[in-house]
Parts: C-alpha cells; structure tokens; sequence
C-alpha cells in the first residue's frame, strides 16, 4: 500500500469515526502499525487530525441544529437534551477531554456545539483527547508486537 493511500484511508475513516456513521479507526491504526511502512508519529498524527476534525463537524453540526429545537421534527426530545445539557454544565468544558470514548464521545462534541463552547477550547480540548487516545494505542499495539 503506497503511504498517500494509507494516510488517506486512515484519514477518512478517523474523520468517519468522529461523526455519526459506523466506523472505527482503531483498527485501521492498529493494522497500519502492524505493517510498519509508515512512520509510527504520522500515523498517529494523521489519525488525531482526522478525528478532530470530525469532531469539529459534530460541533459545527450543534451549532447549526440547534437552532431547530423547537421544532417538532427535532431529532433529541426536549427532557434529554435538557439533561445533557446539565450533565456538560456540570463537568463543563473538560468532559470534552471523554470525547474520545466511545458511546458519550460523540455526543459530547454535538452538545459543545449546541451550547456554544468557545471553538478554541473545544479543539484544543477534543485534540489532546483523541491524540492521546491514539499514543496509548500506538504504544500498547507496538509493545505487543
């Protein structure tokens, strides 16, 4: 596999895996890793910025939907998005630092949105997050093999 194909493909899949499709960049990182023809830095860069950014359009996604939600056709019932909405006032700006996690990450980044948290600190926030989700990979799947 040629490196612009690998970073490609991790790329996309990273960016696919912050948003609301099925998609796990885990496994392409880890494969990627295995194969040892790319620096292990760049990969882990390439996934991080893939995945940031892909958090980035889930907040974007806030910001914009959120204007909607008193409509009927909302897609969050108003007692839960209330809810959110409380438990992200509660631990703030830095549950964005879960936006790694799987099943809470993602919404996190869609409530951000929505309750406007500064675009600066939400990136700085969700990068250091997801990198550092990345390191730990790269290092358990590097000292396993």
């Amino acid at each position: 596999m040629t490196d612009l194909y690998a970073y490609a493909a991790l790329f996309a899949v990273a960016l696919g895996a912050a948003s609301i499709l099925p998609l796990q960049s885990e496994p392409v990182l880890v494969g990627l890793l295995l194969l040892g023809e790319q620096p292990v830095w760049a990969l882990v860069a390439v996934a991080s910025v893939g995945n940031t950014l892909g958090s980035c359009l889930n907040w974007l996604l806030g910001r914009w939907i959120e204007h909607y939600r008193d409509r009927r056709w909302f897609p969050v019932p108003p007692d839960k998005l209330r809810k959110a909405e409380g438990w992200y006032h509660r631990w703030g700006k830095w549950s964005l630092l879960l936006s790694w996690a799987p099943i809470v990450g993602d919404p996190l980044t869609v409530i951000a949105g929505v309750l406007r948290e500064p675009f600066g600190t939400f990136v700085l926030l969700v990068a250091i997050a997801k990198t550092g989700r990345y390191v730990v990979l790269a290092l358990a799947t590097l000292g396993l093999s």
